[in-house]
C-alpha cells in the first residue's frame, strides 16, 4: 500500500506563505508529478510529505494514518535527490544496503534485496565500485536502487534528472518508467521539466504561487486546461496568447492557440506578420512570427521548411482548436 492524502496543508516561512491550502489524494500505485515554476512550492511540499520540513498546519496521511508527528524514518518513504547523496567511501553495494544494515536486517535479506535492485537497474558489474568511478547516470541509478532496497510505501523523487545531460535524462527517464511498471509502487516526483511530467505521470499536479491550479492526466491538462496559466505552462513551444479583440471576439479577453494548430501561408490568414526567427530541429521546424504585439506567434511545423527571416506571412487557425480565456485567465467553456 502507498496511498497519500494531503488535507489543507499550509506552510509559511515568517510572513511568507509558501503553501496556501493544498488538498490532494494519491491512490496506491499512482505515479503523480508536481510541476510548476521556480518558487511555486513543489519541492517544499515534497519535503513536508517526507517529514524533512514541518507543515504550518494541515494533515498528511499515508495509508490512512496521520504521519505529521512521525520522523522520515517512520513514514515508510524513500527519497531520491538530484544530488545522488551517495557516500563516496562506500561501494555501490554498501551504499545500497546501508539503510537496511542500520535497521539491523538479516544479512541474507539484505543481499537478496540488493541483488534484485541491482538486476533491475543493470548495476551488477558496478557493485564493487565507488561513486567516483561511476558516471552521473550510474550514480543516479545507485540512488534509485538504494530506495528500492528499502521497499518503501512511497517513492519520493526531487528533480532526480536535473544534473544529467540530455541523453542520460532520456535513458534514466525510461528506466524510472519501467521501474514503476515493475514495482507497481506509488511515486511522487517533482520536476520543472514538463517533458518529464508529460511522459512519466499518471496524473500531473500543476502548482503556482503555493496553490494547485489543476490536477489531471497529461492529456487532460494539454487538451482541457482550466486556465491560462496551465495552458501556457503545459506544451512546448508554449501556447500562443493573442488579444481577443484582434480576432474580433468581444466576449473573451485572450485567445490561446497551440503552435502546431497554426498554419502559415503567404496571404489570406487571420493574422499577418514578419518572420522573426526560425528553429530548424530536423523533424520539426519552429517559426516565430512578429505580428506587431509584445509576444511573437510561435508556429510548429512537422518536417523541414525553409522561410526567409523578414519575409511576410499570414497565420491562420481553426477556431475549434483554440482556447478562450476571460479577463481573470479562466477558460471559457
Amino acid at each position: 500500500m502507498g496511498s497519500l492524502s494531503l488535507k489543507d496543508v499550509h506552510k509559511s516561512f515568517g510572513d511568507v506563505d509558501v503553501l496556501k491550502g493544498i488538498n490532494l489524494d494519491v491512490e496506491d500505485g499512482e505515479f503523480v508529478i508536481f510541476v510548476g515554476p521556480s518558487g511555486c512550492g513543489k519541492s517544499t511540499l515534497l519535503r513536508i510529505i517526507a517529514g524533512l520540513e514541518d507543515e504550518t498546519s494541515g494533515s498528511i496521511e499515508i495509508d490512512d494514518a496521520v504521519v505529521n508527528a512521525l520522523p522520515p524514518t517512520k513514514r515508510g518513504i524513500a527519497m531520491v535527490f538530484q544530488t545522488y547523496a551517495l557516500y563516496p567511501h562506500l561501494t555501490v553495494r554498501d551504499n545500497m544496503s546501508l539503510g537496511m544494515k542500520q535497521a539491523k536486517r538479516p544479512a541474507a535479506e539484505i543481499k537478496s534485496r540488493v541483488d534484485l535492485a541491482s538486476s533491475m537497474l543493470a548495476l551488477d558489474e558496478y557493485l564493487d565500485r565507488r561513486p567516483a568511478e561511476l558516471s552521473g547516470g550510474q550514480r543516479q541509478r545507485v540512488a534509485i536502487g538504494r530506495a528500492i532496497v528499502r521497499k518503501p510505501e512511497l517513492f519520493l523523487f526531487d528533480e532526480p534528472l536535473s544534473n544529467l545531460d540530455a541523453a542520460l535524462r532520456v535513458n534514466t527517464r525510461l528506466e524510472i518508467a519501467r521501474l514503476h511498471r515493475q514495482l507497481a509502487a506509488t511515486m511522487i516526483y517533482v520536476t520543472h521539466d514538463q517533458t518529464e511530467a508529460m511522459t512519466l505521470a499518471d496524473r500531473i499536479v500543476v502548482l503556482h504561487d503555493g496553490r494547485i491550479e489543476q490536477v489531471g492526466t497529461p492529456m487532460e491538462l494539454y487538451n482541457a486546461p482550466a486556465n491560462k496559466f496551465v495552458a501556457g505552462f503545459i506544451g512546448s513551444p508554449q501556447m500562443n496568447f493573442i488579444p481577443a479583440q484582434i480576432l474580433g471576439d468581444d466576449e473573451a479577453a485572450t485567445i490561446g492557440i497551440r503552435p502546431e494548430h497554426i498554419k502559415l501561408s503567404p496571404d489570406g490568414g487571420k493574422l499577418k506578420g514578419t518572420v522573426s526567427h526560425i528553429e530548424q530541429l530536423g523533424g520539426d521546424t519552429n517559426v516565430y512570427l512578429d505580428y506587431g504585439q509584445a509576444d511573437l506567434i510561435s508556429v510548429r511545423l512537422f518536417g523541414q521548411h525553409e522561410f526567409e527571416v523578414e519575409s511576410k506571412l499570414s497565420a491562420d487557425f481553426d477556431a475549434k482548436q483554440s482556447f478562450r480565456f476571460d479577463a481573470d485567465g479562466n477558460t471559457i467553456v
